[in-house]
């Protein structure tokens, strides 16, 4: 692989390159990158991966190659502080978060820090909850970045974060910076990463879910709720004329008025499904909302002309004499917000017409009171080739799960690859003795009512043999907390669950417990890395295919199938066996690991497709008898 990804450096082009788990990919991709004497962009699946490769790859290398060095770790703008958004905050003392209890708490720890931190990074900040509204008041934005005309430009954290990556020989991000920035860049204040001749795309079979995310379209009752902040924290922080106060100060609440009847109608009369989170609308069934959706798009023309207004205003002020009370100092933050205002109403527009056929318009339910409308890209091959992979001379993308059939074909078409060199790397372990696979000899079929208690009565006879040390990962919220109950009575082990504690703290916890039992969904299936004895079964409920309910999921089934492709064999199959992969991946980390991998799904006996899946799993014994599982761990 190492002698691949050279070639690719060296000549220029493209490389899919399969490596399974332990075979030392990371590796095999940063000695010829950092040997070539080029910079190279690396960008990962996950911060766990970024910075496994800073802080342990990396120096292991300083100290292994002949050349020296330099590298920088980049995260997303919003885990830095601003620093002009933070003088902003402190000099407000108005509003209900001003007054929360965790500003009497968090923001004094915040104050010390600023005065000392080199980063701005906020994981320096360990006890911080990972979602405290204040961080988000305080933290860089794109949306809210003053650019080159912020008077704290020079000494901003996400300037100085790019400088330093300018000059690094390896730079290593995420995929959602890695989109976000691309996505942006066409933006006064987007661009973050440096330019690199080589790209390199680590756990490349998440790239298509994030871009698909960042390529879109959103107005949520959050953003909308952020410029109205904003704005006020202007009018409590400048000085302004009383007429051009009183203007603003209506203008602001028109808009809050309208937001809250056009979003409080979305929660209540919801498109789809009201247990769906997310739910497909078409201009047509927007129905009454298409009305209040137009009022909130006045009432932001309206703050964008008042901002308009008092900007020319202020720059009248600047160009002649007047008196020093009422004269606005910096007309930035005014452009700045004129600026987001148009470009919520553009977006509002845009969302609320749903006449783009490259896009597949919805709904979504963002946690117990936001809401937010979403235009996602149903095929976003050609964004990712034109504003990613065609900026760079050479582009590596590798994974341990990039092949379907024992071929690259999927991936490719996915992520609008042409030419491609090729090479799969078989992992180094041992399956057939590390490992064993166990498909229950009789299972009701996903849709009877029957399963959720053959599902748990399985579970609970498979961790039984285990002593827990076990991962059970569902397809769906509903099966998980349906079988639950069953195993908490049933099994002396701890029961974790996901959803009653952050992903960290969970995993954190199955760790030191050293005989837990994790119940989990979609977001533990991939990027969780526990080695040792701590896991040594994964069970997997179904087999997972993606919801055809889900409104992005439905779009590229109807997009395959009006141009005559087959659209469950072309698409819905081959990521579903990718996402089966990875889950069947937690189990087998090192070459000591040992462990039994169950689907207790019979599809994969009774359907044909199930064929498909059954070749692309690991080449472990497979048994139908629990007995054997016990035999396995004794």
């Amino acid at each position: 692989m190492a002698g691949a990804v050279a070639g690719i450096i060296e000549r220029g082009g493209t490389l899919l390159a399969e490596a399974g788990t332990g075979t030392g990919k990371t590796l095999a991709y940063l000695i010829p990158a950092i040997l070539s004497r080029q910079r190279v962009l690396v960008s990962t699946g996950t911060k766990n991966l970024q910075e496994q490769i800073f802080f342990k790859d990396l120096p292991a290398l300083t100290d292994a190659l002949p050349v020296p060095f330099t590298a920088t770790l980049m995260k997303g703008r919003s885990n830095y502080l601003c620093l002009q958004r933070f003088e902003s905050f402190q000099a407000d003392d108005t509003g209900e978060l001003f007054e929360s209890p965790e500003k009497a708490v968090f923001l004094p720890v915040i104050q010390q820090w600023a005065k000392t931190t080199t980063t701005g990074d906020r994981a320096e900040l360990r006890d911080l909850p990972e979602d405290l509204p204040l961080w988000k008041e305080i933290s860089a934005d794109a949306e809210t970045c003053l650019g080159n005309d912020c008077p704290r430009y020079a000494e901003c954290f996400v300037t100085l974060m790019r400088q330093r990556a300018a000059e690094s020989d390896v730079v290593i991000v995420n995929h959602h910076l890695l989109c976000a920035d691309a996505s942006v860049r066409k933006g006064a204040y987007g661009e973050v990463i440096p330019a690199c001749p080589t790209l390199v795309v680590d756990e490349a079979h998440q790239l298509e879910d994030v871009a698909t995310q960042y390529f879109g379209v959103a107005v949520s009752s959050h953003r909308v709720e952020d410029l109205v902040r904003d704005t006020h924290r202007l009018l409590a922080t400048t000085p302004l004329e009383p007429q051009h106060a009183e203007s603003l100060e209506r203008a602001l609440t028109r808009v809050s008025m309208h937001a809250h009847g056009f979003f409080t109608g979305l929660s209540l009369g919801r498109v789809q499904n009201p247990n769906e989170t997310r739910g497909r609308y078409t201009a047509e069934a927007f129905g009454e909302h298409a009305a209040d959706g137009l009022a909130l798009i006045g009432s932001l023309e309206g703050l964008e002309a008042t901002l308009a207004l008092l900007g020319q205003a202020g720059s009248d002020l600047e160009s002649g004499p007047a008196p020093a009370e009422g004269r606005i100092q910096d007309l930035t933050p005014i452009a700045n917000l004129q600026r987001r205002a148009g470009e919520l109403r553009n977006d509002l527009r845009f969302l609320l017409r749903a006449d783009d056929p490259d896009y597949v318009f919805y709904v979504e339910a963002r946690g117990r009171a936001g809401f937010a409308l979403r235009a996602s890209p149903i095929d976003v091959s050609r964004i990712i080739r034109e504003a990613l992979f065609d900026r760079y001379r050479s582009v590596i993308l590798t994974s341990a799960t990039l092949a379907v059939d024992g071929s690259f074909a999927y991936v490719k078409g996915r992520l609008g690859l042409r030419d491609a060199d090729e090479i799969r790397v078989p992992s180094e372990f041992d399956y057939r003795t590390q490992a064993l696979l166990y498909l229950p000899r009789r299972m009701p079929p996903p849709k009877s009512p029957s399963f959720v208690e053959a599902v748990a009565r399985e579970t609970i006879a498979l961790v039984t043999h285990s002593r827990g040390r076990a991962f059970v990962l569902f397809t769906s919220y509903k099966v998980m907390h349906a079988v639950r109950p069953f195993v908490e009575m049933a099994v002396p082990y701890p029961v974790l669950v996901q959803g009653t504690a952050p992903r960290s703290a969970l995993i954190d916890q199955f760790r030191a417990a050293g005989n837990a039992i994790l119940l989990a969904t979609s977001s533990f299936w991939q990027g969780v890395d526990v080695a040792g004895e701590a896991l040594s079964c994964v069970v997997i409920d179904k087999l997972p295919f993606a919801s055809p309910g889900d409104p992005v999921t439905a779009a590229r089934i109807d997009a395959i199938t009006a141009r005559g492709g087959d659209a469950f064999a072309d698409y819905q199959v081959p990521l579903a066996i990718l996402t089966l992969q990875q889950g069947l991946g937690r189990l087998i980390r090192h070459r000591a690991d040992r462990g039994v991998l169950a689907i207790l799904d019979p599809r994969l006996r009774t359907m044909g497709y199930g064929r498909r899946f059954l070749a692309s799993l690991p080449p472990a014994p497979v048994t139908h008898d629990l007995s054997a599982v016990g035999r396995f761990f004794k």
